[in-house]
């Protein structure tokens, strides 16, 4: 059984999810999407420093997405103060600060986020505020995968 097929039921409920439904809809509030990128951010940051350092990325291209998801963010916020952390937001930093040094698990995540982000990620890039260029990628998004 390969990862996709190991990860699929997971898939599936992660689209069946009340705030995947708001940003597939169009009418996803701003702050809500710039809280949402915000926490995104905080993902991306430890899995890219823990991965990167391990060759993670080495064969992948460029697919990093902190920066982009941080332009994205700044496009949207427009408050002094900065967004709620969630709580499945602080327990996944936690669960992956477990994970450091081991390739195979963090090699997990990066599939989850990754290929989220180059396969529904480009039909969100049409519907959520803002530009969407954490959702860009340099090169043939079908070759990428």
């Amino acid at each position: 059984m390969n990862l996709k097929e190991l990860t699929w039921e997971h898939h599936k409920n992660a689209e069946r999810q009340e705030f995947a439904g708001l940003m597939m809809s169009g009418k996803l509030n701003p702050d809500l999407y710039a809280t949402y990128l915000w926490n995104q951010h905080k993902k991306y940051d430890l899995l890219e420093a823990i991965a990167a350092p391990m060759g993670l990325f080495s064969t992948l291209g460029d697919i990093r997405r902190k920066l982009l998801i941080e332009e994205d963010f700044r496009e949207l916020w427009k408050h002094t103060e900065e967004p709620i952390i969630t709580k499945s937001t602080h327990e996944y930093i936690m669960h992956m600060r477990n994970l450091i040094g081991n390739a195979e698990a963090l090699t997990a995540h990066m599939y989850v986020l990754y290929m989220g982000d180059l396969s529904g990620g480009q039909m969100l890039k049409k519907r959520i505020p803002g530009s969407g260029k954490m959702y860009d990628f340099d090169g043939d998004v079908s070759a990428i995968k």
